[in-house]
């Protein structure tokens, strides 16, 4: 039943999972209430909800990747970047947090799926400076969209995006980003099963072309 669940809601998403990346990710909230019965990595236990809140959201901006390297800022437990990156395995995946437990899970998941597209990075996003900045810069849950482009958008290539994953609509913050920046575009995401708002919050450099 989960099993048709995800892949009727993926569908829905314009995602068609194979039968591995179904089972990939089911495996990923299997591990995840396992390590949550020794550390709190989620509040949401019941296993539609799971599927629901954490991988269907997730995959709701597939739409809008581009390039081949991805950042997850402040990924917690994993998402969005885990359930995109099985079903992007020619992109390349970094999910970053700065608490060391959530990312000991991640790379527990990592090796047990054998996700060779995916390293985690344990910092900062201000702090961080890698040898190459990414395609896109996701981040859902973490702050105002304007603190989100103060810390991360040094990470991000020329002609790259910053999105900024929201529940309601976010107008009211988005009117102060830091200069050097614009806001691309709002788009209202319909996540399957989903009674909430989402909204993502797509962000460039002013010089960038919409």
């Amino acid at each position: 039943m989960a099993d048709a669940t995800l892949i009727a809601g993926a569908a829905q998403l314009g995602i068609e999972l194979s039968e591995q990346q179904a089972a990939q990710l089911l495996r990923v909230l299997d591990e995840l209430d396992e390590w949550n019965q020794r550390m709190n990595l989620t509040a949401i236990r019941e296993r539609g909800a799971q599927i629901t809140k954490h991988l269907l959201d997730s995959l709701s901006i597939q739409s809008f990747l581009q390039g081949e390297r991805v950042l997850d800022v402040g990924t917690g437990a994993g998402f969005p970047g885990l359930p995109l990156a099985i079903v992007n395995p020619a992109r390349q995946f970094t999910l970053l947090d700065s608490t060391a437990k959530k990312l000991k899970f991640i790379d527990h998941v990592v090796q047990s799926l054998q996700l060779p597209n995916v390293q985690t990075v344990h910092t900062r996003a201000e702090n961080f400076r890698p040898a190459q900045r990414f395609d896109i810069v996701v981040s859902r849950a973490v702050g105002p969209a304007e603190q989100f482009v103060k810390w991360a958008g040094h990470l991000c290539v020329g002609g790259g995006r910053l999105l900024a994953m929201k529940g309601r609509d976010p107008a009211a913050e988005l009117s102060n980003l830091p200069n050097g920046w614009k806001l691309a575009a709002v788009h209202r995401l319909n996540v399957p099963a989903l009674d909430e708002e989402r909204h993502l919050v797509e962000i460039c450099r002013s010089h960038d072309r919409l």
